[in-house]
């Protein structure tokens, strides 16, 4: 559950860095770069014969070539046979908002969407090749977890407000589907969005904190995106993988 934003400003420059630290309790934790992270969305369905090529590219792309990969699963075409079982109404609420903002006269799938913008040439693309978000508009950013409660720390902003969103990401996952247009295809999937919390728009020149509790035991990875207002075009992003 989001939690009321709190003014929190830093004067330090973040690199990026783990930690761990207490034998008791043991925090880790990431903060950002000089260079922010390219971020890609991919809206997918199982259900879509055209989308395994997307979820396949999209596996592709590491968090060591600076890019966040998001790959959420969508839920209007469940009435073709098969029913994805990633797909939630929030991950695809979430693209009819992307289609307003961008001014699309249409949701389809696979759609890549880069910084925040429609990104049709996607196929064949290396991680190498996708631009970061511009460093001059990027609050710094830190994420850090202590036992299942996953802390997001953002510092000032030019920016008149802000706001930002979780994600928690899941690899590796795969389905045997028997119905629809891919019956009898096995899909894989990495980077899987089987969460997205929104948070609540802060002034930025305050900054904020806004925390996220995993289920207990959780071994997921954890990013968080900083965006504008209407949760649209990302400004920062970071992602979080503790040890076992």
């Amino acid at each position: 559950m989001p939690h009321t934003p709190r003014a929190l400003t830093f004067t330090t420059a973040f690199a990026a860095t783990f930690l761990s630290v207490g034998a008791a309790a043991q925090t880790c934790e990431v903060r950002s770069g000089p260079q922010p992270l390219a971020v890609v969305e991919l809206y997918t369905s199982e259900g879509c014969s055209s989308c395994p090529p997307a979820d396949r590219w999209l596996s592709t792309l590491k968090a060591r070539d600076k890019v966040l990969a998001l790959s959420f699963h969508v839920n209007y075409w469940n009435h073709l046979g098969w029913r994805d079982p990633f797909a939630t109404p929030e991950t695809t609420a979430r693209q009819y908002r992307l289609k307003e903002a961008l001014g699309g006269k249409y949701v389809y799938t696979p759609q890549v969407v880069l910084n925040g913008r429609d990104h049709r040439s996607w196929n064949g693309q290396s991680a190498s090749s996708l631009g970061g978000l511009p460093a001059t508009t990027a609050p710094a950013l830190r994420l850090s977890r202590q036992g299942d409660v996953v802390t997001a720390q953002i510092a000032s902003a030019p920016a008149s407000e802000l706001a930002g969103y979780w994600a928690v990401l899941q690899d590796g996952l795969v389905s045997k589907v028997t119905r629809g247009e891919n019956a009898g295809e096995d899909l894989r999937h990495d980077h899987v969005v089987s969460l997205y919390q929104p948070v609540a728009p802060w002034a930025g020149a305050q900054g904020s904190s806004t925390r996220l509790t995993l289920p207990a035991g959780s071994t997921q990875r954890v990013a968080f995106v900083v965006t504008n207002p209407g949760l649209t075009q990302p400004v920062q992003a970071l992602v979080l993988q503790c040890p076992v």
